[in-house]
Parts: C-alpha cells; sequence; structure tokens
C-alpha cells in the first residue's frame, strides 16, 4: 500500500502536467489562429487602402496632392509586405495547406502589381500634364494678351488711309495666336505621337502667319507706332517659348499615361489580388477550434 501510493500520486502528477502541456498548445494553436484570421483581412484592407491610395495620386489636381497620394501608396505597400512576412510563418501546418497557398498566389499577383504601381507612380508624380496646363492658363494667356494689346495700339496709329489694312492684319496676327492657344488643349490631352504631331504643325502654320501678319503691319504703321509692334514682337517670342515648354511637357504625357496605365493594366492586376485575399480570409474562417489532447 505505501509503494502504491506514491506511484499514484506521481502518476497523477504526470496526468496533470501532460494535461497542462495539452492546454498550452491548444492555446498556441488558437492564439495563432486568431492571429492569422486578423492579419489575412489586415492584408485586403492594406492592398485596398494602397491601391486607392496610388489612384488618388493619379487624379490629383496639384503635385502637392500627388506626392502626397504617393507616399502614402508606398506606405501601404510596404504594410501589405509586413503582414506577409508575419503571416507566412502562422501557415507552415499543413492543416493551412489551401491557406499559404493562396497567400503565395497572391505574393506573385503583388509582386506584378507593385513593379506596375511603382511606374504609375513614378508617371503621376511628374505631373508633366498639369504643368502644362498651368503654363496654357498662366504665362502663355500673359503673353497672348500683351500681343493683342500691342498689335492694337500698333494698328490704331495707322493713318486713315491705311486704317482698314492696319485692323485686319492686327486682326489676322491675333487669330493666328490664339488659333495656336486653342490647339494647346487637345495637344495637352492627346496621347498619341501622330496626333500630337498634327497639332505641333498646325502651330508652327499659324505662328508663321502671326509673323507675316506683324511684318506687313510694319509697312503700313507710320514710325511712331513701331515700338508698339516691337512690343508685339517680344510678346509672340515670349508666347512662343512658353509654348514650346507645354509641347515638350506635354509630349511627356506622365499624366494621360498614367492615368491610361491605372484605368487598364493595374485595374486587371488589383482584381484578382483582391479576390485573392478574400479567398485566403475565408479559408481561415472554416478552421474552427483545435481539438484537445
Amino acid at each position: 500500500m505505501r509503494t502504491t501510493m506514491p506511484i499514484l500520486r506521481w502518476l497523477g502528477l504526470v496526468v496533470i502536467a501532460v494535461g497542462a502541456a495539452g492546454c498550452r498548445d491548444v492555446n498556441v494553436a488558437l492564439g495563432q489562429l486568431s492571429e492569422a484570421r486578423h492579419l489575412s483581412s489586415d492584408l485586403l484592407v492594406a492592398f485596398t487602402q494602397a491601391a486607392d491610395a496610388a489612384n488618388r495620386a493619379v487624379m490629383a489636381e496639384s503635385d502637392a496632392q500627388s506626392v502626397a497620394y504617393a507616399r502614402e501608396a508606398e506606405q501601404g505597400r510596404q504594410l501589405v509586405r509586413k503582414d506577409i512576412d508575419a503571416l507566412q510563418p502562422l501557415l507552415k501546418d499543413s492543416k493551412y495547406a489551401d491557406a499559404a497557398r493562396l497567400l503565395q498566389e497572391f505574393v506573385k499577383q503583388f509582386d506584378e502589381y507593385e513593379a506596375l504601381d511603382r511606374r504609375v507612380l513614378e508617371l503621376a508624380v511628374e505631373n508633366t500634364n498639369l504643368q502644362a496646363q498651368r503654363l496654357s492658363f498662366g504665362p502663355a494667356q500673359a503673353a497672348a494678351d500683351a500681343f493683342r494689346d500691342s498689335v492694337d495700339k500698333a494698328a490704331a496709329g495707322a493713318s486713315p488711309q491705311e486704317a482698314w489694312r492696319a485692323k485686319a492684319l492686327a486682326a489676322n496676327a491675333l487669330a493666328a495666336l490664339r488659333e495656336i492657344q486653342l490647339l494647346q488643349a487637345p495637344h495637352i490631352a492627346d496621347a498619341e505621337d501622330a496626333a500630337m504631331a498634327g497639332i505641333e504643325a498646325r502651330m508652327a502654320a499659324a505662328e508663321g502667319s502671326a509673323r507675316r501678319a506683324l511684318e506687313t503691319l510694319r509697312t503700313v504703321v507710320p514710325p511712331g507706332a513701331q515700338p508698339h509692334l516691337a512690343s508685339a514682337t517680344a510678346a509672340l517670342d515670349r508666347f512662343m517659348s512658353v509654348n514650346a515648354q507645354i509641347v515638350a511637357l506635354s509630349r511627356r504625357n506622365t499624366n494621360v499615361r498614367s492615368l491610361a496605365l491605372s484605368l487598364d493594366q493595374k485595374r486587371r492586376l488589383v482584381d484578382p489580388c483582391e479576390q485573392t485575399l478574400r479567398s485566403l480570409r475565408d479559408s481561415l474562417a472554416t478552421h474552427g477550434y483545435p481539438p484537445g489532447r
């Protein structure tokens, strides 16, 4: 009897220890499953927010907004990578094989998405089309208005006999310059090289018309009106210099290209990524409490 009691007490302790170890294992498993579920949900949210921030960077109306949203998108992608790294070791157990497969599928999809997203955002923050638009509405408009005022003053100085001809030449010169102004908007918006080349040819022809009208007007007005013609020529030179900048920026087409990539290629990558993440989240939701020992 004396021998039996210590053995029974020892067996009891063993049973208690095994039970405690089993409880610890169950608690660890429960904690890992809970963390995996949490991370899978976070992944979907982080990816969606990163993609949304990138879209806002593309659609932003100012350089500051583009940069801020692009930074937000980059931070979102970093959070996605962080969640992936944290989730991978939690899915090593064979019972999570389907979830692990889905995570690896998303990693491949995200690699492709991230490469395209970086390219889109690099284009978006350059904002060359927006810069061209600001030049068109600002310095180009100011130079055009100065040109108008100068040619009008020059024509007003013509003799009564030449007044009608002077006014017609001034109107022709101004109409040619206004044509260039009107062509700036479609050039900025167009994405096709051939279309932009055609617009540039029309701009060059209009510039030639404006300069020829000024030269003819010079022969019509008296010497006292020549300073106004000089001012008109200087304003036209300023306008064409700004126009050259507009064309160069428009040719780079970063806003148009980034928008096109976002609406086409990137959209085709975002949808599969989100679907895979939803499947991953749903797969982990099917796992219940692990059995005790």
